[in-house]
C-alpha cells in the first residue's frame, strides 16, 4: 500500500511507489524501470491511496504497471477518476442512513458501525428505541460518513446516545464539550483537503452551488452560477463531479451537506451569498414563467419531472422570499407556479405559499391578480367553495382595475366551477361564457382556453344533456392530442366517464376513467387521480362489484385525506360517492363492505392505482 496524500511532486511519485517495496531512487535507470523488474514475477494486490492530486502522474504509474507486470492488480482511492481503458470505476458512497419515519433501524451499515464502536468505549451502551433512534439522527447529521461516525462514536464514553446526537446539531457550530471541535476539524480538514485541489473556477462554483437545497440540474446550475466571472458552468460542474465534490444522482447533481456547508461559508467570505440567492430566485421564477406559459403542449412529462426534480430549490425560493421581507416575489413566483400547485398534486402546499405571501401585499397591487385566481382554482379543488368565491371575486375587482383582462377571465371560469359544483348551472354557463369571450379578446393561448369547454361539458353532464357533453368532450380529447397536451385530456377523460355512466355505457365509462388515472397519476395529479379513482368505484358498483366498488372508495378516501383534505362544498361529487358506496353496501352487506374499504384505504398509494387500472 502506498500513500499518497502527502507528496505533490508528480515527479516523485514513482519513488514512492517504489519506497512501499523497498526499492529508493539510487541514480542510473529510472525507479519505476527498477520498480518493474522488481515485480514482474510477482502476484499482488498494489493499493495507491489519495490519488486526485496527482492524476496524470498516477495515470503514468498504473499504467507501466499493468503493462509490465502480468500478476499485479491495482486500487485506486481517488477523488477523481484516473481515465485510463483498463479501469472499473466503483464510486463509494457515505452510508446509506434510515430515513425519518423508518420503523426498523436495524441493517442500516450506519448504524451498525457507530454502535460497534460505541460499544467498545461504553460497554454499557443501551440500545433502547429512544437510544437508537438518537443514532439514526445523528448518522443522518453526518451524512452517514464512515470516518465522522466513527469519531463520533468514539464520544460515547459518559455520554448518552441523545446527549451526542443534540451536540451535533449544528455541525459546524460552535464545539461543545471538544467533541464538536474534533469532529468540526476532521471534516473541515477532509473537505478543506478536496477545496485545495480545485481550480479557481471550481472553487468559485462550489461555493455558489451551496444555495441548492436538493439535487439539481446542469441548467439550474447555470441559471444560478453562471457571469462573466464564471463563464462554463456545465463543464466546470462536471470537473468538481469528476473530483467527487459535487455527487451525480443520474443526470442531476447534489452536494452532501457538509460540502454545501463549506461551500456556504466560502460564499460568505467571497460576500456573494445575498447576490447567489438573487440568481438562485430568479432562476426559479423565470423557469416557472416558462413551465406555465408552455404547458399546455407536448412537453408535460418533461416540465413535471422537471419540477419535482427542483421542488426543494422552489420551496427555498419561496421560503427565502417570504423570510427575507420581499413577499411581492414570492406572491409572484407562487402564481407562476400555477401548475405544479393545480395540475401536479401540491394542491395544500400551493395554498399555503399563496395565503402567506397573499396575506402580506396588500391591495391594490397588480401582482396580485394572477396568484387570487390560482388560489380560488385550489380552493374549489378543496371544495372550500366560499374562499374560493371570496378569491375569484377579489381578483375580478383587482383585474378590472389594473386592466388584466386575462386574469378577470380566469376569475369567471373560477366562479363558473363553484357555481357549478353548488348547482347552479346558468349560473355557472353565464360565467364560462363571459370567460370565454374575455379570454379570445386576449388573443393569447391563455391556461383557461381549455378548460372552457370541461366546464361546459360538466354543466351538460350534471344537467343531463349527455349527448352535448359527450360531443364537446370528444372534441376536446381531439384538439388535445392534436397539441400533444395531456392533463386537460385526462381530465375530459374523466368528466367524459361521467357521462357515459349517466348513459350506462359502463365499459366505455371504465375504459375513458382508466385512461384519465394513468395520465393523471403520470403527472403525479393526486386529485385528478383520486375523482378516477371514485369514477372507477362508482362503475364498478353499477356494474354490481360491491367488493371492487367498497375496495376503490376506502383507497379514493385514502388519497384524498392524504393529499388534498376533503372539502364541504363538493356536494355533487361527494353525493356521487356516497351513492356508490350505498349500492355497494346494498350488494355486499355492511360488514363486507366495511372490510374491503378498510383494505382500500390501507393500501399504499401505487397499489391502490395498479388495482384501480385493472379491467
Amino acid at each position: 500500500m502506498a500513500e499518497l496524500s502527502d507528496e505533490t511532486d508528480g515527479d516523485l511519485l514513482a519513488g514512492v511507489v517504489a519506497g512501499a517495496f523497498g526499492l529508493y531512487e539510487t541514480g542510473g535507470r529510472p525507479i519505476l524501470d527498477r520498480l518493474v523488474d522488481l515485480l514482474s514475477a510477482r502476484r499482488l494486490l498494489l493499493v495507491l491511496d489519495a490519488c486526485e492530486h496527482l492524476v496524470g502522474p498516477c495515470a503514468a504509474v498504473v499504467t507501466a504497471l499493468l503493462d509490465g507486470v502480468p500478476g499485479i492488480r491495482i486500487m485506486v482511492t481517488s477523488r477523481q477518476e484516473l481515465g485510463l481503458p483498463a479501469e472499473v470505476v466503483l464510486p463509494v458512497e457515505p452510508f446509506p442512513v434510515p430515513p425519518p419515519e423508518a420503523a426498523d433501524l436495524a441493517g442500516y451499515d450506519a448504524m451498525s458501525l457507530f454502535l460497534d464502536r460505541a460499544t467498545a468505549v461504553a460497554p454499557g451502551l443501551r440500545t433502547d428505541e429512544r437510544a437508537l433512534m438518537a443514532v439514526a439522527r445523528l448518522c443522518r447529521r453526518l451524512d452517514g460518513m464512515p470516518l465522522a461516525i466513527e469519531l463520533a462514536a468514539s464520544h460515547m464514553r459518559g455520554l448518552s446516545a441523545t446527549q451526542l446526537a443534540d451536540r451535533f446539531e449544528n455541525r459546524f457550530g460552535p464545539p461543545s464539550g471538544g467533541v464538536g471541535l474534533l469532529l468540526r476539524h476532521t471534516l473541515h480538514a477532509a473537505t478543506g483537503w478536496s477545496h485545495e485541489l480545485c481550480t479557481p473556477a471550481e472553487r468559485l462554483l462550489w461555493a455558489r452551488l451551496s444555495v441548492f437545497a436538493g439535487t439539481f440540474g446542469a441548467e439550474s446550475a447555470r441559471g444560478a452560477c453562471e457571469d462573466g466571472r464564471l463563464p462554463g458552468v456545465p463543464e466546470v460542474l462536471d470537473a468538481l463531479a469528476a473530483k467527487s465534490v459535487v455527487t451525480r444522482v443520474g443526470d442531476r447533481y447534489r452536494l452532501l451537506d457538509t460540502i454545501r456547508d463549506y461551500g456556504r461559508d466560502r460564499l460568505d467570505e467571497l460576500g456573494e451569498t445575498d447576490l447567489t440567492i438573487r440568481r438562485h430566485r430568479d432562476h426559479y421564477l423565470s423557469a416557472a414563467r416558462r413551465m406555465s406559459a408552455r404547458w399546455s403542449g407536448p412537453d408535460q412529462i418533461a416540465w413535471a419531472d422537471w419540477a419535482y426534480g427542483e421542488l426543494r430549490d422552489i420551496r427555498a425560493a419561496l421560503d427565502r422570499c417570504l423570510a427575507s421581507g420581499d413577499p411581492r416575489t414570492a406572491l409572484e413566483l407562487a402564481g407562476a407556479l400555477r401548475v405544479l400547485w393545480c395540475h401536479l398534486g401540491l394542491v395544500r402546499e400551493g395554498r399555503r405559499y399563496l395565503d402567506r405571501a397573499l396575506a402580506a401585499v396588500a391591495a391594490p397591487d397588480r401582482v396580485r391578480s394572477r396568484p387570487l385566481w390560482v388560489a380560488a382554482h385550489l380552493a374549489v379543488v378543496q371544495g372550500d367553495m366560499s374562499l374560493a368565491r371570496a378569491r375569484a371575486e377579489e381578483c375580478l375587482e383587482s383585474a378590472r382595475y389594473h386592466g388584466d383582462t386575462e386574469a378577470e377571465a380566469e376569475a369567471h371560469l373560477r366562479l363558473a366551477a363553484t357555481d357549478m359544483l353548488a348547482g347552479d348551472l346558468e349560473g355557472a354557463r353565464e360565467r364560462v361564457l363571459r370567460g370565454a369571450a374575455g379570454l379570445r379578446r386576449t388573443g393569447t393561448e391563455s391556461p383557461g382556453v381549455l378548460l372552457v369547454p370541461l366546464l361546459l361539458a360538466g354543466i351538460a353532464t350534471f344537467g343531463g344533456d349527455l349527448d352535448e357533453a359527450v360531443e364537446i368532450l370528444r372534441e376536446t380529447r381531439r384538439r388535445c392530442e392534436a397539441r400533444g397536451e395531456l392533463c386537460q385530456r385526462a381530465m375530459a377523460d374523466y368528466v367524459l366517464s361521467l357521462a357515459l355512466f349517466s348513459r350506462r355505457e359502463l365499459t366505455a365509462a371504465a375504459a375513458a376513467a382508466r385512461a384519465a388515472l394513468e395520465t393523471k397519476w403520470r403527472l403525479r395529479d393526486t386529485v385528478g387521480s383520486v375523482l378516477a379513482i371514485g369514477q372507477l368505484a362508482r362503475i364498478a358498483a353499477g356494474a354490481g362489484d360491491g367488493l371492487r366498488a367498497a375496495w376503490l372508495l376506502g383507497a379514493a378516501r385514502r388519497i384524498w385525506i392524504t393529499f388534498g383534505l376533503p372539502g364541504q362544498g363538493v356536494d355533487s361529487v361527494f353525493e356521487l360517492r356516497e351513492a356508490a358506496a350505498a349500492r355497494a353496501a346494498t350488494l355486499i352487506g355492511e360488514a363486507a363492505f366495511t372490510r374491503a374499504f378498510e383494505e382500500g384505504s390501507a393500501a399504499h398509494f401505487d397499489a391502490a392505482v395498479a388495482y384501480a387500472l385493472r379491467d
